[in-house]
């Protein structure tokens, strides 16, 4: 199985433009172990639905300087998400909410972590046989008539870099709160072993703004002409030895 990095095309044929947000989201972190301010940017569910939680407001914080109480939100989430998922901090979560115009083709890349797809071109990706494509609709308001019913897909975090491609000498990641520091290889290689057997869409667990597809999602994008905006670029793959 090949395995495909995806990326926006430089010259992009559709005019699509959108200022959005997720209407509830884990905050940032001061950490108190490393000293580390920081959240990520590619940690999305938006099908999971906090507005039943008691203190569902404290998910709209950018910050919280208290980390036991960026621990207890957490929790207070993970019965919601998929099994197995970290929840970094700067996790969103519920649909993507704001303004859109110009426009949209069949898929959608404005910004990398963020993968769009028009409902008719989701649909016929599933009926391809496609795993693991999960939408949910994005609300954004446009000014023109009969605008596109645009779906945000909620991406797994599965596969890691290969060793050989990370630098020799990168620091462990943070006891407390994990953050690595390091940053996306220029030339990246995958572990082949840790690769998703069930999914042909995903993001890389190592680095969730990268958006990975396998060679039946690419073969299918192909077929059916959805490739305009984006460009495959395929990964090397690598096996650890035993």
């Amino acid at each position: 199985m090949r395995f495909y990095w995806l990326r926006r095309a430089s010259a992009p044929r559709y005019s699509g433009y959108y200022v959005a947000v997720h209407r509830w989201g884990l905050p940032g972190v001061h950490c108190p172990a490393c000293d580390g301010i920081w959240s990520t940017a590619g940690d999305i569910y938006p099908s999971v639905d906090l507005s039943h939680l008691p203190d569902s407001e404290k998910y709209s914080a950018r910050l919280e300087e208290d980390y036991a109480e960026f621990e207890r939100l957490r929790e207070q989430v993970r019965p919601l998400v998929p099994p197995g998922v970290h929840l970094w901090p700067g996790t969103k979560f519920g649909p993507m909410m704001g303004t859109a115009r110009g426009e949209f083709g069949p898929f959608f890349l404005l910004n990398p972590w963020e993968f769009l797809m028009r409902r008719e071109a989701l649909e016929r990706m599933q009926a391809e046989g496609v795993r693991g494509l999960k939408g949910r609709r994005a609300e954004l308001r446009f000014r023109k008539k009969d605008p596109p019913e645009l779906h945000e897909l909620e991406l797994l975090p599965r596969g890691r870099f290969h060793p050989d491609c990370l630098p020799a000498d990168r620091p462990p990641p943070c006891p407390k709160c994990e953050r690595t520091g390091w940053r996306r290889p220029e030339q990246p290689i995958l572990e082949a072993a840790s690769l998703p057997q069930d999914l042909d869409l995903f993001r890389l667990e190592d680095f969730l703004t990268m958006i990975i597809g396998t060679e039946r999602f690419v073969e299918a994008a192909r077929r059916l002409g959805y490739e305009q905006d984006i460009v495959f670029r395929e990964l090397p793959l690598r096996s650890t030895a035993s």
